[in-house]
């Protein structure tokens, strides 16, 4: 069952986390690259404050962005900052977010995310919990997918199988923790059931993108290549 109030203290939790790594960096560092192709650290910490702000919008049942051309924009015109201004803004949209998840609100409501995406409103500080923790481990700055709290890396592999469970591109996989826990996903393409095993931060990585998965044993077929999120 989804607590929402559970994840709002897990986001308040990781916000500080991600604070406290951000503000080891120097202006130089932030325009550094990022682990993700083609941005830099600032545009992950941008990313991070314009996303809390849509996930406000969500709330409120307005658009989560006025538009994708504008979204991409406003990440480009916030990611050159200097760390401060990164600084400052991460805490008050995070403040924001966290205010208004806290507000009293029927949390069984269905809401719209991006792309027609819909999703029952007590799921949104999970999804904010993602960006969060993904994105800091997207950072380069010493956290890692095996730094994740335990509880976070299951249900996001939970989350990320039934996302991709009857996709067309993927054959039926069974996706297995070293300590034996196992989930399935896929079966929309031929083939299979593939089998693939791994520490469960290297399963999290290829499902999330984050890992090209060469760290994880595959059996019945080849490592299923799985559409970007």
């Amino acid at each position: 069952m989804i607590d929402h109030a559970h994840d709002l203290a897990s986001v308040r939790e990781a916000t500080d986390r991600l604070l406290s790594a951000a503000s080891a960096l120097d202006d130089t560092a932030a325009a550094e690259p990022s682990r993700l192709p083609g941005w830099t650290r600032g545009h992950v910490l941008a990313h991070l404050a314009r996303n809390a702000d849509a996930l406000v919008n969500v709330l409120r049942g307005l658009p989560m962005y006025t538009s994708a051309e504008a979204r991409d924009a406003d990440i480009e015109r916030d990611a050159r900052r200097p760390l401060a201004a990164h600084l400052d803004d991460l805490r008050s949209s995070a403040a924001r977010f966290l205010a208004e998840g806290d507000a009293p609100a029927d949390w069984g409501r269905t809401v719209e995310l991006r792309n027609g995406v819909t999703d029952r409103a007590a799921r949104v500080p999970f999804r904010r919990l993602v960006e969060v923790e993904l994105h800091h481990v997207d950072l380069g700055v010493g956290y890692e997918l095996e730094d994740l709290p335990e509880e976070f890396t299951e249900r996001e592999i939970v989350f990320l199988t039934e996302r991709f469970a009857g996709h067309r591109d993927v054959p039926a996989t069974t996706v297995t923790a070293d300590d034996g826990r196992t989930w399935t996903t896929g079966g929309g393409a031929a083939g299979g059931p593939v089998v693939v095993r791994g520490p469960a931060a290297d399963l999290l990585g290829w499902l999330a993108g984050r890992r090209d998965g060469s760290a994880l044993n595959v059996s019945n077929g080849s490592l299923p290549a799985l559409p970007p999120l």
